[in-house]
């Protein structure tokens, strides 16, 4: 039971004492108490919190009015299902009474099979309805309005037609209402399909982009950065300069070869 019908069965006087005007007049009248405990209310301190009580109970702003308790999406899936029950009771009850046609019975029993998948529990898709409002909204206008209405439609035409034989009978009209159903069902399990799909390839995504290696130059890239980086930088430059410079050395400062002396060395020049 919803939450504001048991608030509108409550008695009056016990919603009149759990009201704002009723709590805030209290509040004022306890004030009044206070004020002839301290003296200040003299021998009319009866009238004094009554008088505060009423001024509480007018100054108390108005109460709202309850919110909805509308059925969450998973109850209104649940009922759904028993809605779709009823609805095969009474095809059961309509086949046992009356003939239909050969290809109306084909069409119904591949459309109530596509309805109980799309609403069997262990399957998982009764948590993609219950996510999607306007795909739930189609099938229960087709479990609760449309294939009744098409199947009763047919029985009073049929009716009809038996008073006047030889006339056309309804049955390619059912027929082709039925195949539209079956085709509005099927459009719905392959729509949802198709989301489930989408989303195992999201979550794919998702995983690879967060076990992809970093760009490089990044912080995760193995290079060092800040000041310890720029420091270390800098010694390997140096390191690099210091080893071209000896790689470039001239010829006469390297050793002679084995037999000889080191090769004199080059004159300096005057300042």
């Amino acid at each position: 039971m919803a939450t504001s019908e048991r608030a509108d069965r409550r008695p009056s006087a016990l919603r009149y004492l759990e009201s704002r005007k009723n709590l805030t007049g209290c509040a004022l009248g306890l004030a009044g108490l206070g004020l002839y405990a301290v003296g200040a209310a003299g021998a009319y301190w009866p009238v004094v919190v009554a008088g505060l009580y009423g001024a509480g109970a007018l100054l108390a702003p108005p109460e709202r009015p309850a919110s909805p308790d509308f059925p969450a999406p998973g109850e209104q899936v649940e009922a759904l299902r028993a809605d779709l029950g009823t609805l095969e009771e009474y095809l059961s009850g309509v086949r046992s009474r009356d003939r239909l046609p050969d290809e109306a019975e084909r069409l119904l029993d591949d459309l109530t099979a596509l309805l109980s998948a799309l609403l069997d529990p262990e399957r998982g898709a009764g948590e993609a309805l219950a996510a999607d409002g306007e795909t739930l909204h189609r099938l229960t206008r087709v479990i609760r309005q449309d294939t009744p209405e098409s199947v009763d439609a047919y029985l009073r035409t049929r009716w009809w037609s038996r008073l006047t034989p030889g006339g056309q009978g309804p049955d390619e009209e059912l027929g082709r209402q039925l195949g539209l159903l079956v085709e509005e069902a099927s459009k719905v399990a392959a729509e949802l399909r198709d989301a489930e799909a989408w989303r195992q390839r999201a979550l794919t995504r998702y995983y690879e982009d967060r076990a992809a290696p970093d760009e490089p130059g990044g912080a995760w890239s193995g290079e060092p950065t800040g000041p310890a980086g720029q420091a270390g930088s800098a010694g390997a430059a140096e390191s690099a300069g210091l080893t071209g410079a000896a790689g470039s050395a001239s010829p006469e400062t390297r050793k002679a070869p084995d037999g000889a002396g080191a090769a004199p060395a080059p004159e300096e020049r005057a300042p």
